[in-house]
């Protein structure tokens, strides 16, 4: 009865280990959840003056936002997104993208002119991926006026520093395939690479799949490479 009595302690033991790595991560994201502002320690990025451009830059959460800026957001996204959305199997869910935007976890980079009036956004949130804590960016959504001037390179950019302050392991997203701008963009300016969770990689459904997850680690997120913990699961928060 001895090797099955050290069995099982060993079993337990890996068992508390992961329980407490897993406890690790969802403290890691709960900490960046409780930041007023997880902007401030980068004052220099709160504006951006460049390529004819004048615009402050903000993040908040949803919750602290006026309403008005959201629905901006929402149909925003809707413009640009809906018809690859319609494309894809996925389908345009209104209701769905409306209550994933309005969600109490969401986050909002947001750029604005000397008027106050929003021209670009990023939604993101701090989660929890497959065991490891990441910041998720869900939209970077641009009016047409602002475009191909930089700054959605800028505002990745920003969620990067904040992934990397907030000791996230990656910053995460999902592109479509047939988005061929923002797959380009992603892969080649930004050097996000396809994640192992991305159907291509995982095997799931491969080449009949849509899209691709991307992801970019951050300097925590190297350091600990081929370390996620057993306990974690995917697509999951924590709470």
């Amino acid at each position: 009865m001895g090797r099955k009595s050290n069995r099982a302690k060993e079993k337990k033991a890996r068992r508390l280990e992961e329980r407490a790595a897993m406890d690790a991560v969802c403290a890691k994201v709960d900490a960046a959840n409780k930041l007023d502002d997880p902007l401030s320690a980068f004052p220099a990025f709160k504006k951006y003056d460049r390529n004819g451009l004048n615009l402050q830059i903000e993040c908040k959460r949803v919750t602290t936002l006026n309403p008005l800026s959201v629905e901006w957001a929402f149909e925003l996204t809707r413009s640009n997104m809906q018809t690859l959305y319609e494309q894809s199997e996925w389908g345009w869910k209104e209701r769905e993208k409306r209550e994933e935007m309005n969600d109490e976890r969401a986050w909002y980079l947001l750029a604005r002119d000397a008027d106050s009036t929003p021209l670009a956004f990023s939604h993101f949130r701090f989660d929890v991926e497959c065991g490891e804590e990441v910041l998720y960016c869900y939209e970077v959504q641009l009016e047409s006026k602002v475009r191909r001037k930089g700054l959605g390179k800028f505002l990745i950019q920003i969620l990067q520093l904040i992934a990397n302050s907030t000791q996230m392991k990656k910053v995460m997203l999902t592109v479509f395939k047939h988005n061929h701008g923002a797959y380009q963009f992603f892969r080649e300016a930004l050097q996000f690479e396809i994640d192992e969770t991305s159907p291509s990689m995982s095997g799931c459904c491969g080449d009949d799949c849509s899209y691709e997850i991307l992801s970019r680690r951050t300097k925590h997120g190297e350091a600990s490479a081929g370390h996620t913990h057993g306990g974690g699961h995917c697509g999951g928060c924590c709470h």
